[in-house]
């Protein structure tokens, strides 16, 4: 049981966020700092975990409602960090580089808390799970993730058709804007054909795509109403930064894995070598697990307590937040990552 409470740490980036919050401006950048700079060098010094789980212990995990509630007490936690940062802005009226501060560290909390947590609650089947991920895209204006990554990326994962699956040679900057476009009109597509799939009309309420619109636009006008522009324009900066937090995660997960064409013209099925993991404890915990994301895609029906590490699995040289910062200097990047790159994938990519 000690051992399951590990996951807290995953409270540890909003817990920085509250406290950086409250000491004034001059604290509004404690999050950043903890996250990138205060993260990676304990990954550095902490050990590098490669166990997997015995039967006993699986089947204990798999059934203890311990690891759902870690989960589900995210939601009041991002939402409650908005409402507090607008209050603030309210109060205080932070400009410059406090603005910045502001809406960076909220812009973490979203990319980590909100879009990380809505990804694992949205591969689940129970209906009020998939509700809770929506609800927690909301606040980040990426509801449409849920029916891209669900039905397009663990479909297209490692193709060129994909959209998340950065390509060698390829920067994270030139990445972001690729991902995020296509993402999207990759979501209407999916959208669309899910309408004819069921033979439903666009103006149903089995168009996703269109409720998400409306929600965010009353989210945003809402915000517009209570808090005026500097809420409004706050908002949007923190919801942009937590989508590039899940870009740059979604550019190290794929960079320059490829899978094989089958004589057939189709791909070969995802498997273990077609996704980055990562056993450095620290980005484990606090990403619930994100890092052994090799086996989130062989199995993407398996809950985060139960991820295994496989040893053909391409592997990073460091952790997750160390691999986020190193990638957006891209020619160390490139010097970093390529030769590690399997060569067929590699000769294929280029």
């Amino acid at each position: 049981m000690a051992q399951d409470l590990k996951y807290l740490a995953a409270f540890s980036i909003p817990l920085t966020a509250f406290l950086g919050l409250y000491s004034g401006v001059g604290g509004y950048f404690l999050t950043p700092v903890y996250a990138f700079i205060l993260v990676p060098l304990l990954e550095r010094l902490l050990h590098v975990d490669a166990s997997n789980l015995d039967a006993e212990e699986r089947q204990n995990k798999a059934l203890n409602p311990l690891f759902n509630w870690l989960l589900y007490l995210n939601t009041p936690i991002v939402y409650g960090l908005v409402l507090y940062a607008l209050h603030l802005l309210a109060t205080h009226r932070p400009v410059g580089f406090d603005y910045l501060g502001l809406s960076l560290t909220v812009g973490i909390v979203l990319g980590t808390n909100g879009i990380n947590v809505a990804h694992e609650l949205g591969h689940r089947r129970e209906w009020y799970h998939r509700f809770m991920a929506k609800f927690l895209l909301l606040p980040c204006l990426y509801m449409h993730f849920y029916i891209e990554h669900n039905f397009g990326h663990h479909v297209h994962a490692a193709t060129r058709e994909d959209p998340a699956t950065a390509r060698i040679n390829q920067s994270v900057y030139s990445f972001w804007l690729t991902s995020v476009i296509r993402q999207y009109f990759s979501a209407w597509q999916l959208q669309l054909q899910l309408l004819k799939l069921r033979d439903r009309p666009f103006l149903s309420v089995y168009n996703d795509m269109l409720f998400y619109i409306l929600i965010q636009a009353g989210y945003l006008s809402l915000v517009y109403f209570v808090s005026g522009p500097a809420g409004f324009l706050f908002v949007l900066g923190a919801a942009l930064a937590g989508i590039l937090l899940l870009e740059t995660v979604n550019y190290i997960e794929h960079y320059g894995l490829l899978r094989a064409k089958l004589p057939s013209g189709r791909y070969e099925r995802v498997r273990e070598m077609h996704s980055w993991n990562s056993n450095h404890i620290m980005g484990r915990i606090i990403l619930y697990e994100l890092t052994r994301h090799s086996d989130h895609h062989y199995k993407s029906s398996k809950k985060y307590q139960l991820l295994d590490y496989h040893d053909r699995s391409p592997q990073l040289p460091f952790g997750y937040p160390t691999s986020m910062i190193l990638a957006l200097c891209p020619p160390f990047w490139f010097r970093l990552m390529n030769p590690r790159i399997p060569k067929p994938m590699r000769e294929a990519g280029t």
